[in-house]
């Protein structure tokens, strides 16, 4: 099994390598003279992937399908931003190398700690609630949500690193069926995002623990419950003068046509852009991505959609629902509660987000300003991205060496049965 496991991986990541050489050497072609860091990067890319899924996994067991994917989807986002503006995929490269090692770091500590979690619980309890406090203090307002900080000269987005600590928070809690703890906690982060009028991530924080909730206590009436609530906060939240942006963007939503020049311009260029790509996209580096505004995050989408076409765009959410698969997997082969409702929560989150941007980027629901995962440019969102991996790999980790435990203790047993005999 381990042996197939291996070929499919090595099958997907030489397909990968290939499709990515590719490209960026057709874009350093295009210019004159070539692009020297593009003809770079179409050896570097490829070495990556391969030295990460294929190398790195034989000092980490784990699950080389979900690595294979992942990194995929992560180069593929350098190769987007690279090919529409060279110094943001430069940038992205950059972030990527920092995203690896803290994936298996995060790997490593999920594995290293098991299910020992009780103290660094009650540490990440109230430092994840001051980071989502500082954007209020310290903040930048950007589209209308105060959910920025800026260190070093760099934009953070605290709400990105956060959201790990809501995994771990509540799949402990929820995992010995303390539900007053993770309540609170809960409350408090929706409580801070509410007052950066952060809507985007409050929503995908409250689906989550949602589901994770359901998953952990099967309770159909009171997860209906917690839905139609969070149903009548939204729209209580809609009708409050402090979320004027989110009323103007449900009106966006509604018609752009009818302020094309103006506050729907976003959404109609990026619906435009998705057209004029048609089935099959109008080519690496052609197209005009950059006339629609925050193309590089918000709108990635779109952009994707223009060069390379609606069907690699199906294609490309396809990547997410198998990650999302393979996360469920992971926990229903999970040996404890707590780990099987992080695995749960990790693929939660990343099917949420994921649903979250594009279906405001294709119309299908307002627009919010949450990024597409490893794929927009951001270095807080990138990393994040990474660690949540990470974090679905320690656990495939430890649902490996148990299996193996379980043949060994099967063999043994058979063993001693003969012996009897």
């Amino acid at each position: 099994m381990k042996h197939k496991e291996l070929r499919d991986a090595g099958r997907l990541v030489s397909m990968s390598a290939l499709f990515f050489a590719s490209a960026f050497i057709l874009i350093a072609l295009k210019t004159t003279p070539p692009d020297w860091t593009a003809l770079a990067l179409a050896a570097v890319i490829p070495s990556v992937l391969w030295f990460v899924v294929i190398t790195l996994p034989k000092f980490l067991p784990g699950d080389r399908l979900i690595l294979a994917l992942t990194h995929f989807l992560c180069a593929f986002g350098i190769l987007v931003l690279y090919s529409v503006d060279p110094p943001k995929g430069l940038q992205q490269a950059y972030y990527y190398a920092i995203g690896i090692p803290v994936m298996f770091a995060a790997a490593f500590i999920i594995k290293g700690i098991g299910s020992r979690w009780k103290w660094l619980v009650f540490i990440l309890f109230p430092v994840s609630l001051g980071l989502l406090l500082l954007p209020l203090v310290i903040g930048k307002e950007i589209h209308g949500a105060r959910n920025w900080i800026v260190v070093a000269g760099m934009s953070v987005q605290p709400s990105e690193v956060v959201k790990l600590s809501l995994l771990l928070i509540l799949s402990y809690y929820m995992g010995r069926r303390r539900m007053l703890p993770w309540l609170l906690f809960s409350l408090g982060c929706l409580s801070l995002l509410a007052l950066q009028k952060d809507l985007g991530t409050a929503l995908m924080y409250y689906a989550t623990a949602l589901l994770m909730y359901y998953v952990s206590s099967g309770n159909i009436p009171i997860t209906a419950l917690g839905a139609l609530g969070g149903s009548g906060a939204a729209v209580l939240a809609y009708h409050l003068p402090a979320f004027a942006h989110v009323r103007l963007r449900v009106a966006i939503w509604q018609n752009p046509w009818r302020d094309i020049e103006g506050a729907g311009y976003q959404i109609v260029q990026a619906l435009m852009a998705i057209a004029s790509g048609g089935l099959w996209g109008v080519g690496l580096k052609l197209g005009t991505p950059t006339i629609i505004p925050v193309y590089e995050s918000d709108m990635i989408f779109a952009v994707i959609c223009e060069q390379f076409g609606i069907l690699f765009g199906l294609c490309v959410l396809l990547v997410y629902a198998a990650l999302v698969c393979r996360g469920i997997m992971i926990a229903m082969a999970a040996r404890t509660r707590f780990h099987s409702l992080l695995a749960i929560g990790c693929a939660a989150l990343l099917g949420i987000q994921t649903f979250v941007i594009v279906g405001g980027v294709i119309k299908l629901i307002p627009l919010t300003g949450v990024t597409m995962p490893f794929i927009s440019a951001g270095g807080t969102s990138l990393v994040s991205s990474l660690c949540l991996m990470g974090m679905l790999q320690g656990i495939a980790s430890l649902n490996e060496e148990a299996m193996r435990e379980d043949a060994r203790l099967s063999m043994l047993g058979a063993q001693n049965g003969e012996l009897w005999l």
